[in-house]
């Protein structure tokens, strides 16, 4: 819930920043004088900036749920589902979080974390990799996804989601306004001009703002990789896990929900735009904790 209201409390704040910014240089009145009502716009801008993100964080667990077919387990359906529950509730417990939920799923290797709230989130693993791994290495991938949860990870990413995108949204349209009027002259309303301005400046922007996100992302799972090792007293369980990750297909998780998953990040210019880093840097990192 802290997190939550962090969100909120930064979504103002960045309402105020723009503010700020938009009255040093003169743009508000220029807006105003242009017949555009500043105020609304940064209001429309933060609306779909934060509303989406914000939505589609408090709907994660259905989602993940109803896209992958998900079941939950309780540890009686069977032997293995006992030891994942037991497991997910020892490493929980060790993270000072309360118990997710955990669920299966058929399909390739994979696993992942989300919910809204530290404290009832979700925890899936596909039975791909619980025939793919060892229980050791299956323990070290839940012990990074509970790191996730226990992290804020969800939250923290919807937020900077959000931050980037009331920015691009409204940058779009201030560039909008300003080929408009200024620069194609044009005086009744919303032209043609303006509309093209902001779509190909929505996508030139989305472009830099998705950098930023995939940036902030890479960063968390080598936190995650961290609280594995903390969690099992010990790297080797998640270099090893990490290891056999190297030598699999990781089954394809929805479009939505990849950042949440397992994969191998590329390198070279392809990076700047991943999720994950490569397993090498993860290695790298994790066995330098000695």
């Amino acid at each position: 819930m802290k997190r939550i209201v962090l969100l909120i409390v930064t979504n103002l704040a960045v309402l105020l920043l723009l503010s700020v910014v938009a009255s040093v240089l003169g743009i508000d009145q220029m807006l105003t004088q242009n017949g555009i009502n500043f105020t609304s716009l940064i209001l429309f801008s933060a609306l779909l900036g934060f509303g989406g993100a914000f939505i589609s964080l408090l709907i994660s667990k259905w989602m993940a749920k109803w896209s992958t077919g998900a079941q939950l387990i309780d540890g009686t359906e069977g032997t293995t589902q006992y030891w994942l529950v037991d497991t997910v509730k020892r490493l929980s417990v060790k993270a000072g979080i309360g118990m997710p939920e955990v669920a299966m799923y058929e399909g390739e290797p994979n696993a992942f974390a989300t919910g809204a709230f530290r404290d009832s989130a979700l925890v899936a693993v596909s039975t791909g990799l619980l025939a793919s791994m060892s229980r050791e290495e299956v323990e070290a991938v839940l012990g990074h996804e509970i790191g996730h949860v226990a992290n804020g990870d969800m939250v923290t990413l919807t937020l900077i989601q959000g931050v980037v995108n009331t920015f691009v949204i409204f940058l779009s349209r201030i560039i909008g306004y300003v080929v408009d009027r200024v620069i194609l002259k044009n005086q009744r309303g919303e032209g043609i001009g303006f509309f093209v301005t902001v779509m190909v400046s929505q996508l030139v922007l989305g472009v830099f703002a998705s950098m930023i996100v995939a940036w902030f992302s890479r960063q968390r799972e080598f936190r995650a990789d961290a609280a594995s090792a903390d969690l099992l007293g010990s790297p080797q369980p998640m270099v090893q896990a990490l290891k056999r990750l190297g030598s699999l297909q990781p089954g394809a998780l929805p479009q939505a929900m990849q950042a949440s998953g397992i994969s191998s990040g590329p390198g070279g210019w392809g990076a700047l735009f991943s999720t994950h880093p490569p397993l090498e840097q993860r290695i790298a990192a994790l066995q330098s904790r000695g």
